[in-house]
């Protein structure tokens, strides 16, 4: 295949009215194999404390109130966490008015936890959380009062007692303040990056919840379940949790509160509510309080990147000048100062920021001003919207049309604290670009709205390329968050659009065990001899194999003749059921999936017909349009099956050359992505256009898969399977009891008793500005047949 040639699917451009950012946070959250028991769940391990092993369950249902075994700490976990205990009790003994350090109570709390002391687990979990809040509020408090107790401020004197006096003074009233606050030792609070991220991910309140529970005080084992689930809401235990306290009678329904609820978020989201209802005076007021307490938050982060440098290289063995370590933990501050707005644009539970989200309260706000009357604020929050983007030609309509409503004497100014946001962090922008170019570091600059001016001319390029890769990347994360927890454990994703250079791509490992492979496998010896009429013919598709195919139908009726065991059809049935589950729960969760066509497939090298072999097993196609690559195009019309919405392949075996599936371009020709097929592997992807493929030639041995294919419409569901199942219903009937020859794999996730429930998602506010649809209504001149059996 000479004519096919690798490149990447280049990346599309975000929607310009509702601009994103997005961070991945450090190490996201995977929920153990087998933590999703029927009770309380027991949190991943993140801390210093000894953590649990990864298949640990509660035995008992919340309702029934059993207490969970108290699994052994893996080894040298205990050791440590007496180092610790030891450590908070000998701080402790020290000023009854002492903060004692939070991650030493946060072990002493573990510790409780898994001895099973509910009541002192309790308490040292919340002085913990107390003790972290209180460091954080030392410090904010600190760095604000010594701003103002000495000032920055220029001096006569040699240039390094001019800048470096000022700098000791500040450094010496921080630790004289913090002294006060955090006595005796303020270098006691310096926890690790792993229990700051354990305080970050609110892991203590997951320990906290399952000891309130046992305590019986249940309002309060509510409110810190919720409070995690609200920050980890892909937590399959806790959703189930949170489904069980919701049942319970004694619970009460405001004791489903988020501790640690931020008011901005709050504020905002009642401010757009209000927006989107037309209800312009309260939305005024919610938008204006989310603004201020935005700006304070922002303040409050800010504050905290003043604290120790963070080495990213701890075993650097070099360590740099006076004026090197100055400026490079000078640059790590200002670094985290620009991060500091997607901190706060980003909604506890999310991955990504909302994009733009101090311009876009201007932006909401102008328009509500205006249609409550209030032309001079709206002008005003015009006219700061204008500090970000100055050439914005339909804000500077705006303004003109507010001036003209105005008069030509009134005076419109942008808001005093606009004005000290955007001058502020151009100059810390300005300091961070120096930096980048001529000390080496790197920064990823947070803001769409940075002028490029400000960026060093040979760097232009380079951040052009940045922008689009974050905008590609926006586009993965509004998929990933569009998508809900999958249905079973131990799956793994392999591979995501963004790894597949595409959209709507996913690879999925570990959907079936080996020794189901091997039953199916089995299955498909029937399918030359007796299938759903191949009979292991040429393929239609080349003439260099052979093709063998078996319906879901057809195998339940080879097992009601004796030909094939019914616990093989019946696994047929079960495996695509599982893949359509996960497919569903992964692409379209909420939003139900029917079977289309279920085909079990093998493709047979013919012996002595390889040699000099240039085509492909299966050609480049589309699942539900007709691929016209000269047009760029591909059109759903007849005889493409244009219902067809999500396709997949589970594949059995990999002991054959060739056959793997690969993506390209519309032209047919570039591939952009490729998987190779092995035992429980699922490829999944939407049947449009996006996602041409085929099937390079299979040049030796036999390839074995499953190929699914699915549709949102009822309608065309297949009829098929609804027989097959019908028949397989009807056969347990005449045994009086379910077939008793299970696969434990497959059998087991696929019972319904045990399948956490997926929720379904609300659905995202309309976009401010929309782009309109291209409807061709043209048709090509040639249509070309799809390739498809």
């Amino acid at each position: 295949m000479g004519g096919l040639r690798w490149g990447c699917r280049p990346g599309q451009g975000p929607r310009q009215t509702q601009r994103r950012q997005h961070r991945e946070p450090p190490g996201q959250r995977r929920l153990p194999a087998g933590a999703a028991g029927p009770g309380p769940s027991l949190p991943a391990h993140r801390g210093p404390g000894p953590a649990p092993p990864p298949g640990w369950a509660e035995p008992g249902a919340l309702q029934d109130a059993r207490p969970p075994r108290t699994p052994s700490p893996p080894p040298g976990a205990m050791a440590s966490l007496l180092c610790l205990s030891l450590l908070a009790a000998a701080a402790a003994a020290t000023s009854p008015g002492r903060l004692v350090p939070f991650d030493l109570l946060y072990a002493d709390g573990v510790r409780a936890y898994l001895a099973r002391d509910w009541a002192r687990a309790a308490e040292l979990l919340q002085r913990a959380l107390h003790s972290y809040a209180g460091l954080r509020a030392a410090r904010r408090a600190c760095r604000a009062a010594c701003a103002r107790e000495e000032p920055f401020s220029g001096g006569p004197g040699r240039w390094e007692a001019a800048l470096l006096g000022p700098v000791l003074q500040r450094a010496g009233c921080l630790q004289r303040c913090l002294g006060r606050r955090l006595r005796p030792a303020p270098s006691a609070h310096r926890a690790s990056r792993a229990v700051r991220r354990d305080f970050q991910r609110r892991e203590p309140y997951n320990y906290l919840q399952v000891a309130f529970f046992q305590l019986k005080k249940l309002d309060q084992a509510v409110s810190a379940a919720h409070t995690f689930f609200v920050a980890n809401p892909q937590h399959l235990q806790m959703r189930e949790d949170i489904e069980k306290y919701r049942r319970m009678s004694g619970v009460k329904s405001d004791s489903f509160q988020d501790l640690e609820a931020t008011p901005h978020w709050e504020a905002y989201e009642t401010g757009v509510q209000h927006y989107d209802a037309d209800e312009y005076l309260q939305a005024v007021a919610g938008l204006e309080e989310s603004l201020s307490e935005a700006l304070s938050a922002l303040e409050e982060c800010r504050a905290l990147c003043e604290g120790p440098r963070e080495d990213e290289d701890e075993e650097e063995k070099m360590q740099p000048g006076l004026y090197e370590a100055i400026a490079a933990h000078y640059i790590q501050v200002l670094k985290c100062r620009q991060q500091c707005v997607l901190e706060i644009a980003t909604k506890p539970g999310r991955i990504s920021a909302t994009e733009d989200f101090i311009p876009s309260h201007l932006d909401l706000l102008q328009f509500a001003y205006s249609q409550v009357g209030n032309q001079t604020l709206a002008a005003e929050c015009a006219a700061s919207y204008l500090l970000f983007y100055p050439t914005d030609e339909p804000m500077l309509e705006k303004m003109k049309q507010y001036r003209t409503e105005l008069g030509e004497d009134a005076v419109v100014a942008a808001r005093q604290s606009i004005q000290h946001y955007v001058q502020r962090s151009l100059m810390e922008k300005k300091l961070i670009y120096y930096a980048v170019e001529h000390l080496g570091e790197t920064f990823n600059d947070p803001d769409l709205w940075t002028p490029d001016e400000l960026i060093p001319e040979n760097l232009r390029e380079k951040h052009r390329e940045d922008q689009e890769k974050q905008k590609q990347e926006t586009l993965d994360v509004e998929e990933r968050e569009k998508r809900g927890p999958l249905p079973f454990e131990g799956i793994a994703v392999t591979m995501d659009s963004q790894q597949m250079n595409g959209t709507q791509r996913v690879v999925f490992d570990r959907v079936l065990t080996e020794s189901e492979c091997k039953d199916l496998l089995r299955l498909t010896q029937a399918a030359g001899e007796a299938g759903d009429g191949y009979r292991a013919r040429r393929s239609p598709h080349t003439p260099h194999e052979r093709f063998e195919g078996l319906t879901v139908l057809k195998a339940v009726q080879l097992a009601q003749n004796g030909d094939v065991e019914w616990r093989d059809a019946k696994l047929l049935l079960q495996a695509s059921e599982k893949s359509r589950k996960i497919i569903e729960s992964y692409f379209t969760p909420g939003k139900k999936l029917h079977f289309s066509f279920t085909h079990l497939v093998c493709r047979r090298a013919v012996d002595g017909e390889q040699e000099g072999r240039m085509d492909l097993s299966h050609p480049v196609h589309a699942d539900n349009c007709l691929l016209d690559p000269e047009g760029q195009e591909c059109w759903k019309e007849p005889p493409a099956y244009v219902y067809r919405d999500y396709s997949g392949i589970l594949y059995l075996n990999d002991d054959f050359k060739g056959g793997g599936l690969f993506f390209t371009e519309m032209d047919t020709v570039t591939v952009t992505a490729e998987v190779h097929p092995k035992c429980g592997r699922l490829v999944a992807f939407s049947s449009g256009k996006e996602n041409p493929h085929g099937v390079w030639a299979v040049s030796r041995g036999r390839r074995c898969a499953i190929a699914l294919w699915y549709t949102h419409s009822q309608e065309h569901a297949e009829q098929e399977r609804v027989k097959a199942e019908e028949l397989m219903e009807q056969r347990a009937v005449e045994q009086d009891q379910p077939d008793g020859d299970k696969h434990q794999g497959t059998d087991r996730s696929s019972r319904s008793s045990s399948e956490p429930r997926v929720p379904r998602r609300a659905g995202k506010p309309a976009n401010q500005g929309q782009k309109p649809g291209l409807d061709r209504k043209q048709h090509p001149k040639v249509l070309r047949a799809r390739d498809e059996f």
